[in-house]
């Protein structure tokens, strides 16, 4: 192991209170940040970052290296300062904060190095810090993380779904400290300065909680040892602190909340108020051990070797059901495959992953937040997590989807149960937009087969594919239409019928591609001839494939889905033939739906074989 020095507390405290200074004199430079937020946690950074953490600051993404999490990514002038302390890159560079040509941004994102997953929204970086704790585990790493969380945040639900999910996993490896400044952004926090209250509810979730001076340098590194030494349970260090701490005209005031000072006699004072309380110090800096060499990477996973499916064309399985047998598949080829679940882990088939690969099994129980959140941390070191639940409760942790697009990281979302076609369960069941919701965030793929052997080729596919991803899956049966060795790419579409004398292209997706096949029998029966394309991959759509189908049919694409109108497949198609001489004509569920059996609701909702037809039809004659 190489050496990394641990600074006395004399020396700490001077870290500190340059940590102060380079947070206000990057945030006045800005003219916008949160100087009085960096300053309560100054001595938690110094603590942490030159007296605890190891890491190597030029190799801030070694894979043994202690993690950490700025959950208060609001922040983030003080968590530059310290990475910049550390030696990770010039001082100066501070000076850059907020600017579009810097990476030193508001709040913190993985563009950075040091930076496993953005926050800034708050309640997420203990749900992130969980899967970043998780994967020490599946990599056999003595690391561990540590995540710094504001006292105002302690009131998201997310917060409390983390809390009790990490004692569930015994991760003795987590340390969480919040910063209780009892200061939030429009007046003081629920609890202000009674410890008692936060202790008391963290003991409640089986943590083990302490509460210090968070300006009391000896007080922190103790807690930190204390921590290191808690076994079977996570541990909160609760530090109560004062916002602005250091400049007397605005430590513990109200209103200051993301004010920089302003430049020339404020921010001056300030700096100086500051500088006055530098010492001398004589003691000696001891060394302390920091991860050695980084491990080499393992060797990438063959997916050649992932077998075909085995299922006969005739057969028929819901595609959740084969998205379950590919995942748990897949796990014994890809070590760094991993699957979270939130209490449906039989209805969406990951229990068959678990059945397989129990100790990369991840259960959040009906938490879908903390889900999404392990899962982000998980990707960042990673892992390639398959979070799975019912679609509909997707949505729950979409802010939670958005962070981890903001974070591009390699999250693979999977939501079965979706649409009116789930039948009798009713419409807080029924997801009608996921679609959209997915196809919202920048750069992720969606996908969306209709049978088995699509279902099982593109979960490789999702693996394969960079990014946050996302598979929706069906509850009912469906037949499988093709043959074990049709590939299925990312970007790509399946044109099921077609002949010169088509009148119209149909585009479908799951369900609904049935819904246009027997439509298309019903039409061959009266003459007509129509088009239809398996638009599995919603997003990158198969663009070429569709402009040359409108362009040959007349110019007459119909869009048929089981999704709400808004953001789904009609308007993917829509947006990809935009600007070519094709009418596109949109079937999609357009009211709220009510419970009954999946054909009758598909007839009543307008997305139907039969619907298909009579739109077909009537726009022949325009």
């Amino acid at each position: 192991m190489s050496g990394q020095t641990t600074f006395p507390v004399s020396a700490l405290q001077n870290i500190a209170n340059r940590l102060r200074i380079d947070s206000i004199r990057a945030t006045t430079e800005a003219g916008s940040g949160h100087p009085t937020s960096c300053m309560s946690a100054a001595e938690i950074m110094a603590s942490l970052f030159f007296g605890e953490l190891r890491f190597d600051p030029k190799n801030p993404r070694h894979a043994h290296a202690d993690r950490f999490v700025l959950s208060k990514g609001h922040a983030a002038p003080i968590l530059y300062a310290a990475w910049a302390e550390a030696g990770a890159f010039d001082r100066a560079e501070l000076l850059t904060l907020r600017r579009i040509d810097s990476d030193l941004e508001g709040h913190p994102t993985p563009r950075l190095p040091f930076v496993d997953v953005a926050t800034g929204s708050l309640g997420q970086g203990l749900c992130a810090a969980i899967g970043l704790a998780l994967n020490a585990r599946r990599i056999g790493a003595d690391y561990r993380t540590y995540v710094l969380m504001g006292d105002g945040e302690s009131a998201e639900g997310s917060v409390w779904e983390a809390a009790q999910s990490a004692v569930y996993h015994g991760l003795d490896n987590l340390c969480a400290i919040t910063d209780v400044n009892a200061l939030g952004q429009s007046r003081a926090t629920q609890w202000g300065h009674h410890m008692e209250e936060f202790a008391t509810r963290w003991r409640a979730f089986g943590w083990h909680a302490s509460v210090v001076d968070g300006h009391d340098l000896g007080a922190l590194r103790a807690a930190y040892d204390e921590a290191r030494a808690t076994k079977g349970r996570p541990t909160m260090i609760l530090a109560r602190t004062e916002k602005g701490k250091g400049f007397s005209k605005v430590e513990g005031q109200d209103g200051w909340h993301g004010k920089p000072f302003k430049k020339g006699a404020e921010a001056d004072a300030a700096i100086a108020e500051i500088e006055a309380r530098f010492v001398k110090t004589d003691e000696v800096a001891r060394v302390r051990p920091v991860p050695g060499p980084a491990p080499a990477p393992p060797p990438a996973a063959d997916y050649g070797r992932m077998r075909a499916p085995t299922y006969k064309i005739g057969d028929t399985v819901a595609t959740r059901e084969a998205y379950g047998r590919a995942l748990a598949a897949l796990g014994g080829i890809d070590p760094s495959v991993v699957a979270l679940d939130a209490d449906v882990g039989n209805s969406t088939y990951s229990n068959t992953f678990e059945k397989a690969h129990p100790e990369r099994f991840y259960e959040n129980f009906i938490a879908e937040q903390v889900m999404v959140g392990a899962a982000m941390g998980l990707a960042a070191r990673g892992a390639i997590p398959f979070p799975s639940t019912f679609a509909c409760f997707l949505s729950r942790a979409s802010d939670f989807i958005r962070m981890a697009g903001i974070s591009n990281v390699n999250v693979k979302f999977a939501g079965s149960h979706a649409g009116i076609s789930i039948g009798e369960d009713g419409p807080s069941q029924m997801a009608l937009e996921d679609l959209a919701m997915m196809r919202a965030v920048p750069n992720c793929t969606v996908l969306y087969p209709c049978d088995a052997v699509s279902a099982e080729r593109l979960v490789v596919a999702m693996a394969a594919t960079p990014g946050p991803a996302y598979m929706r899956t069906s509850r009912p049966k469906t037949p499988v239409i093709y043959g074990p060795g049709e590939p299925f790419p990312v970007g790509g579409s399946k044109v099921l019928r077609r002949s010169d004398a088509d009148v119209a292209t149909v585009v479908a997706a799951g369900v609904t591609v049935f819904e246009a096949l027997e439509a298309y029998e019903a039409l061959q029966k009266d003459g007509i001839a129509i088009r239809v394309i398996d638009a599995y991959s919603v997003q990158p759509i198969d663009r070429a494939t569709l402009v040359a189908s409108g362009r040959a049919t007349g110019g007459l694409i119909v869009t048929v889905e089981d999704h709400y109108a808004a953001g789904g497949l009609g308007d993917a198609v829509s947006q990809a033939v935009a600007d070519e001489p094709v009418r596109v004509h949109r079937l999609a569920v357009r009211e709220i739906p009510r419970s009954g059996q999946p054909a009758e609701l598909m007839a009543r909702y307008g997305i139907s074989a039969g619907h298909v037809v009579a739109a077909v039809t009537a726009l022949m004659k325009r």
